[in-house]
C-alpha cells in the first residue's frame, strides 16, 4: 500500500484529473489531494481527503517581492512537515504553481514525484518540476517546451475520463426535432460568452427552433436570464455544476473554450464543438490543445478575435441545413475514443505506482 498525495491547482482543469487520478488510485492506497482556497471550493470533502495548503501567487512588483519569498518558504516548510507526519511515498501533481513547494518539499524528502500535464503545451510549473520528477503523464509523444534530453520521462496514458461519464456514454440521448446549443463559460465562468454571441443567438432563435443552454459565472446569472427571457429565447442558464455531461448529452452543437478536460469529454460523448481558446491562456496552450485535435476532423476552431457579429448566426445556420456536418463529427470522435476503457486506463497507472520502489 502507498501513501500518496495528490497535489493540484485552483482551477477546473487542474482538479478534474486530480479526482480522476484519486478513484484510480484509491483501492488499497492511502490518498489525499492537496490544494490551495480556490481548488478546496472543487473538491467534495465527504468524498475525499483533503489538506489545503496555500501558496502565494508570484508578484512582480518590488514591494510585494520579499513578502512573497517569504511566504512562499512557508508553503515549503508547512509541505515538508505535512509529508514527513504523513509518511508520503509518492507526489502527483496536476500542474499549477500552487504545486511548487509540496514538490519542492517532496524533492528534499526524496520522495517520488510524478507530473501530470494534460495540455500540449507542457505547463510552466510543470516545467521546472520536470528535472525533480520520475515520470511524466502526458497525452502526447510531442508537447510544446518539452526539452529533447527529457523525452525519456514522457509517459503517454488515454485521456483521463471521470467514472460517472464513461458509464453513462451508452445511455439513451434524449431525442428533439429542436436544435440545442450549449455554451460553456468553463469552471470560473467566462464573461466573454455572455455577450460575444447575444445578437447571432437572438436572430438563430426567431429564425429556427433552437435551445440554449449557458454556463455563466453566479455573477452574471440573472443578467444572462433576463436579457434571453426578454428576448423569448428558449434557453436555461446555470452557473458550475459536477453533472454538465448531462446537458452535453442532450445537445447537438457546444460552444467552448478548450481546456483538455473539457475537450477530451466532448470528444468521448460525441458532441460536435467549436473552439474558442481563452485569448489569454498562458503560452497559448487552448489553442494547440484545440488545434491537435481539429487537424483530426474532431471540431472546428476560431481565435475570440475573429468572431464578428453574424458569424455564428451563419456557423449554426450551416449546421442545422446540412446535417451531415455534425454526423461526420460525431463519426470521427467515435472512431477516436472507440477503445477507451475507464478500468484499463485505471489498471496501467495503478500498476505504474504500484511497482515503484
Amino acid at each position: 500500500m502507498k501513501k500518496i498525495i495528490i497535489s493540484t491547482g485552483g482551477t477546473g482543469g487542474h482538479v478534474i484529473p486530480a479526482r480522476i487520478l484519486y478513484d484510480y488510485l484509491l483501492n488499497k492506497n492511502q490518498i489525499i489531494i492537496t490544494s490551495d482556497k480556490r481548488g478546496i471550493k472543487y473538491l467534495n470533502k465527504k468524498k475525499y481527503k483533503i489538506k489545503q495548503i496555500d501558496v502565494p501567487k508570484i508578484k512582480k512588483n518590488i514591494i510585494s517581492f520579499i513578502p512573497f519569498v517569504v511566504s512562499f518558504i512557508l508553503s515549503i516548510l508547512k509541505s515538508y512537515l505535512f509529508l514527513v507526519k504523513k509518511k508520503i511515498n509518492i507526489i502527483i501533481s496536476t500542474g499549477g504553481y500552487m504545486s511548487v513547494p509540496i514538490c519542492i518539499a517532496a524533492r528534499i524528502l526524496k520522495i517520488k514525484i510524478f507530473l501530470f500535464e494534460p495540455n500540449l503545451v507542457l505547463g510552466r510549473a510543470n516545467l521546472f518540476l520536470l528535472n525533480y520528477c520520475d515520470k511524466i503523464f502526458t497525452y502526447n509523444k510531442k508537447l510544446r517546451n518539452m526539452p529533447k534530453e527529457m523525452n525519456n520521462k514522457n509517459f503517454v496514458i488515454k485521456p483521463l475520463i471521470r467514472k460517472d461519464i464513461f458509464l453513462s456514454k451508452n445511455n439513451n440521448k434524449k431525442k428533439s426535432k429542436i436544435f440545442s446549443i450549449l455554451i460553456i463559460g468553463g469552471s470560473q465562468g467566462a464573461r466573454k460568452f455572455d455577450n460575444l454571441f447575444s445578437k447571432d443567438l437572438v436572430k438563430l432563435s426567431s429564425k429556427f427552433k433552437i435551445k440554449i443552454f449557458h454556463q455563466t459565472s453566479n455573477k452574471n446569472l440573472n443578467k444572462l436570464k433576463k436579457f434571453y427571457s426578454s428576448n423569448y429565447v428558449n434557453c436555461e442558464v446555470f452557473s458550475y455544476t459536477e453533472t454538465l455531461y448531462k446537458i452535453v448529452k442532450q445537445c447537438d452543437f457546444v460552444i467552448t473554450r478548450s481546456g483538455a478536460s473539457t475537450i477530451n469529454e466532448l470528444l468521448f460523448l460525441g458532441t460536435p464543438f467549436l473552439a474558442i481558446p481563452f485569448p489569454f491562456a498562458k503560452d497559448d496552450h487552448q489553442f494547440f490543445n484545440a488545434n491537435y485535435y481539429v487537424k483530426k476532423n474532431l471540431g472546428w476552431l476560431i481565435r475570440e478575435g475573429n468572431v464578428k457579429e453574424n458569424f455564428l448566426y451563419k456557423f449554426v445556420t450551416n449546421l442545422i441545413k446540412n446535417k451531415k456536418l455534425i454526423l461526420q463529427k460525431k463519426k470521427n470522435m467515435y472512431e477516436f475514443h472507440k477503445d477507451y476503457n475507464w478500468y484499463e486506463n485505471a489498471n496501467s497507472l495503478k500498476n505504474l505506482i504500484k511497482n515503484e520502489n
